[in-house]
């Protein structure tokens, strides 16, 4: 069953203007509680964020990250009285999808929605990791991403033999 949703520009505006924020690398969430309806969610994307393409995938995983976190199909699970709407931002389309939960873990207990410790049976059952704990022993065993490894012994690229403009071609002059 998907989380009921806000869909009215009004509702939005409500959300941002009296709401707590919470801003993380791939998200930032804009939550307002108090209300008595059950919990509902919204999500946008700026155009700063991409074309239409760019924006729908960004959208399309914060509803999943979000239907995992808040539903994650245990009935009762959801907080009552929220309305919470969900911003993409550069990373979330970027980052690995135990981080981009993490980052809405985080979101949700800085706002007041979740307790600290009411998501981690769930975490445990779904196999995501929290994403300081994934991500320590990937970075210690991952050579860094921004230099290339260096080519195995003997062997040369075959871009190595071309001349470059300034070499010349070897021509006589």
């Amino acid at each position: 069953m998907a989380l009921p949703r806000l869909k009215r520009r009004r509702e939005f505006l409500r959300v941002a203007g009296q709401g707590k924020r919470a801003a993380r690398p791939g998200l930032l969430l804009q939550a307002l509680g108090g209300t008595e309806a059950p919990l509902r969610v919204g999500f946008t994307a700026t155009k700063k964020l991409g074309n239409a393409v760019v924006r729908n995938r960004a959208k399309r995983r914060l509803r999943a990250a979000a239907h995992e976190m808040l539903h994650g199909g245990t009935p009762g699970r959801t907080p009552d009285g929220w309305d919470l709407v969900l911003v993409a931002r550069d990373g979330a389309i970027t980052r690995p999808w135990s981080t981009l939960l993490g980052d809405l873990r985080g979101a949700l207990r800085q706002t007041g929605v979740t307790a600290s410790g009411e998501h981690g049976a769930q975490d445990q059952a779904s196999g995501a990791k929290a994403p300081e704990a994934a991500a320590l022993p990937a970075l210690a065993a991952a050579p860094d991403a921004r230099s290339p490894a260096p080519p195995p012994s003997g062997h040369t690229s075959p871009r190595a033999s071309v001349p470059t403009a300034a070499e010349g071609l070897g021509r006589a002059s």
